[in-house]
């Protein structure tokens, strides 16, 4: 092995790094814009901070100008900033990859003070320039006392040249020369496009300008004074208690181009341990499955960088619109990216607790309005709830559940309002209870109000609330309701008859009717009697509760509605109340009357079915016949 290495660092050819930088540097060739203007901010605020700091007198008027110059080619950002001296230009300009942000900060900031403001920390933003133009020129003269103008032009190879310049006013001018390919960069509407995208809210005014456009002017032919196309001072950045309820719809309306006003909205304004504020609105949905793409816009210091990014945002709240400002997130050289970092993870917790709180103060101090808007934030809310442990322990008690009488309940609510002999469903089961076990509350629920509207009606008149639980994460949310609340059960009402009877000590056997049904109904059906509360109801059907949810399941994942019920899952109740049940079995028990005491009861049957689900291409076919024969016999 030798003995003597040579050292020494590694160097980096401009012709080999300018085609990287034009194809690679950033996923989208419109971020060079971001950048460049993200500069010139920076340059403005370096000024600033100078001035406040007494080193130097200067105009308390700083704005940036994007000119379009069609004849030309050219694209000129241009700032009255802090400028740049050619000494400057060399160290910052000609050595790719050293920030300028980054000396500033350390010189005049200090150690662990604050950098807000400073927008570039990566240093490769400038050349982004490269990504449209093939020529870049700089025109820059620095605030310094007796400073001279400095020009620095380069081309695509990474060929450059410079020197003492021309330009008389403080500030920096960035040239680009745009080439045939990217064109579209000469047209004022895209660039606005591209500005109204990352650069609407920057700290200083930016306007957009095209050489040789006539100026806007108003009724009286007078000359209309230019807007900025920016709000240097947005909303998210002011105290919550100076910001109005009319200001928080605007600011969502405006950003977001809906014309609904948001459900309701959190202002989030952290400063110690994270460094964040933002604006976060739950949207207005006009039914289950719009808006579930929701937005929330990322900032780094006023500069737009990504939307709906997920490692700030839990899956579960992707729906929410807003904006977040976080000037310490951790970006990449493209600023769209987030690295692994405790701090994001940091503040993804803060935002489900902020959420978790509005939802919380909604449902304690604004009942009213919170049962409103319960049916736009339930879905969100039980799926977070099934995703995140943490984010259900801070909201289970402003979980509440809509009846079927559009009552709003909470758990605790639904089971004070039983009858007070609920009992009578656990008593049945007290023998496969181990001692000293409690006994559960059962909670009662439909999946739609139109196929089960007669088993809501029976359990109305029995005195019971019936909750609707008719949309898909319904099901998956009582399961995971019922591991952590232990005292209940959600029972489907075509799962349980033991409420709707008048006596459950009566175990009634009728060999007539049995055999009568047994020949209707589908084979591996359990046929019982009771006597039901109610005598207008001959039959119903009941299913096990356990087999119907697997058998809901299976139905979900292979996305289909026509999977038949499982076998013995069925058990047909004849309610010997009925009038009608008492003259079938009277025709049963006559010979010369059983074919039409068949007809009849295969019609209780079908009916009762019908009443529980969707019949079968058979059963429906069955139930035509035997329709006919019926009311040929009448």
């Amino acid at each position: 092995m030798a003995k003597d290495f040579e050292k020494g660092g590694i160097s980096v050819q401009t012709e080999h790094i300018f085609p990287v930088i034009k194809r690679w540097l950033y996923s989208d060739k419109e971020i060079f814009l971001r950048e460049l203007v993200s500069n010139a901010c920076d340059a403005v605020t370096k000024l600033k901070r100078l001035a406040s700091l007494g080193e130097v007198k200067c105009s308390d008027s700083f704005d940036i100008h994007v000119v379009i110059d069609t004849d030309l080619g050219t694209l000129t950002v241009r700032d009255n900033g802090i400028g740049m001296t050619e000494e400057e230009i060399k160290k910052y300009i000609n050595q790719i990859a050293l920030s300028g942000a980054l000396d500033f900060i350390e010189k005049y900031e200090g150690e662990g003070q604050s950098n807000d403001g400073i927008i570039g920390h990566f240093g490769l933003g400038f050349y982004s320039a490269f990504m449209v133009a093939d020529i870049v020129e700089i025109r820059s003269l620095s605030y310094a006392p007796a400073s001279r103008a400095a020009y620095w032009s380069c081309t695509e190879t990474g060929e450059y040249e410079m020197g003492e310049g021309d330009k008389t006013d403080r500030g920096t001018e960035i040239i680009l020369h745009i080439t045939d390919a990217e064109k579209e960069f000469l047209d004022k509407t895209r660039v606005r496009a591209v500005l109204d995208k990352y650069c609407a809210f920057m700290p200083v005014e930016i306007y957009l300008d095209v050489v040789g456009e006539e100026p806007e002017k108003d009724a009286d032919g007078k000359e209309k004074a230019k807007e900025p196309i920016n709000d240097i001072h947005p909303l998210w950045l002011r105290q919550p208690s100076e910001c109005t309820d009319e200001e928080y719809k605007a600011f969502y309306k405006k950003v977001f181009n809906d014309y609904r006003d948001p459900l309701f909205y959190i202002h989030i304004n952290a400063d110690y341990p994270l460094n964040f504020k933002g604006i976060l609105y739950f949207p207005s949905m006009s039914h289950e499955y719009s808006n579930l793409e929701g937005q929330v816009k990322l900032y780094y210091n006023q500069v737009f960088v990504a939307d709906n990014i997920k490692e700030v945002i839990p899956d579960y709240l992707m729906l929410l619109k807003g904006v977040l400002d976080c000037p310490e997130l951790p970006l990449n050289v493209s600023r769209s990216y987030l690295q692994n970092s405790g701090y994001v993870s940091k503040i993804s917790a803060h935002i489900t607790k902020k959420i978790a709180d509005k939802i919380n103060s909604l449902f304690q101090n604004d009942r009213e309005n919170y049962q409103k808007m319960w049916d736009d934030i339930k879905p969100f809310v039980e799926y977070g709830s099934i995703r995140d442990s943490k984010f259900f322990e801070r909201v289970k008690n402003s979980v509440i559940f809509k009846t079927t009488d559009d009552e709003f309940v909470t758990k605790d609510e639904y089971i004070a309002s039983l009858p007070a002999a609920e009992t009578k469903p656990q008593a049945e089961n007290s023998g496969d209870k181990k001692d000293g076990a409690a006994e559960k509350k059962k909670i009662y629920y439909a999946t739609s109000q139109l196929q089960q509207v007669n088993y809501i009606k029976l359990f109305r008149e029995a005195g019971y609330k019936v909750l609707n639980l008719d949309a898909l994460i319904d099901s998956q949310f009582i399961s995971f309701y019922e591991t952590t609340e232990n005292d209940i059960s959600f029972v489907r009402i075509d799962c349980d008859s033991s409420v709707l009877k008048q006596d459950d000590a009566e175990k009634i056997e009728n060999e007539v009717l049995k055999k009568l049904f047994e020949e209707s109904a589908k084979q591996g059906t359990e046929i019982v009697f009771e006597r039901l509360n109610s005598e207008k109801t001959p039959a119903i059907i009941t299913l096990s509760e356990e087999q119907r949810r697997f058998a809901d399941m299976m139905k979900m994942y292979q996305r289909s509605n026509s999977i038949p019920p499982m076998p013995g899952e069925e058990k047909l109740v004849v309610n010997l109340n009925c009038p009608l049940i008492k003259k079938l079995e009277a025709l049963a028990s006559d010979e010369a009357s059983h074919g039409k005491a068949q007809d009849i009861a295969h019609q209780i049957y079908a009916i009762a079915v019908l009443a529980q689900r969707t019949l079968t291409a058979d059963e429906l076919s069955q139930f035509v016949d035997s329709s006919f024969r019926v009311l040929e016999k009448l």
